[in-house]
């Protein structure tokens, strides 16, 4: 689905990616793990359209991505969760999730889209008519993710969902994210500091170290490996 060869790219004349080679297939949760400044924003960035590349390619159900404006690419079914959840907190929570459905295809699926998004997150229903500013730090993760699948994805990119969230809403997102993905096969890429968890939910992983893919592999390779059983994983 997702085929990403020798990228390169920064801001300016600060390169941050170098040569990064990646693939996430049709259905599969696939992880991004690695240290603060690692570059996994700066990927999601530029599969996005925010940084534009200086080498390589990315490819997206075959088609040139680099070829597509930035804009358009939410219409191809591509959701990108950043970090730091960024919600409008002046709109109510439906309202935002209104806004998440833009898309041609949110639009066609908005009614059946929100069925599931009150399903998987019934709290938003249960606040639809509040400001979202006024919802604490762990429902405002939630309401970024259910903004992102209400454009109707067929991935969805999400960067570090648990940032600033206490350990108890964090594992709550975690499950969600993976209640979504196993019920209705969503294709997941997911940048996470936690690794433990990033990889064990995690069909296939890749560890992304000064802007390079250091290693990669099944979440059972990853979690057996020496490296990252001491780097990442306290063992």
């Amino acid at each position: 689905m997702l085929d990403i060869e020798r990228l390169s790219a920064g801001y300016g004349m600060v390169p941050v990616l170098h040569e990064v080679t990646l693939r996430v297939k049709p259905g599969e949760f696939a992880a991004i793990v690695g240290p603060n400044g690692a570059g996994k924003t700066t990927l999601f960035k530029t599969v996005s359209g925010i940084v534009r590349p200086t080498a390589g390619s990315i490819r997206f159900e075959g088609r040139d991505l680099l070829a597509v404006a930035p804009a358009a690419r939410a219409h191809l079914g591509i959701a990108h969760i950043p970090e730091g959840r960024q919600i409008f907190p002046s709109l109510t929570v439906l309202e935002n999730l209104q806004m998440g459905a833009y898309t041609e295809a949110g639009r066609r699926a908005w009614k059946e889209n929100l069925e599931k998004i009150h399903t998987w997150f019934p709290v938003l229903a249960e606040r639809a008519k509040a400001r979202a500013g006024a919802l604490s730090g762990g429902q405002q993760q939630m309401l970024a993710i259910a903004r992102g699948l209400a454009s109707s994805p067929k991935l969805l990119m999400l960067d570090e969902p648990s940032m600033g969230l206490a350990p108890v809403a964090a594992d709550e997102i975690f499950e969600r994210i993976v209640s979504i993905h196993e019920s209705s096969g969503l294709t997941v890429l997911l940048v996470e500091q936690r690794v433990a968890e990033a990889l064990h939910f995690a069909d296939r992983g890749y560890v992304l170290e000064a802007g390079r893919v250091v290693l990669e592999g099944s979440h059972d390779e990853l979690k057996s490996n020496d490296r990252i059983r001491q780097a990442y994983l306290g063992m």
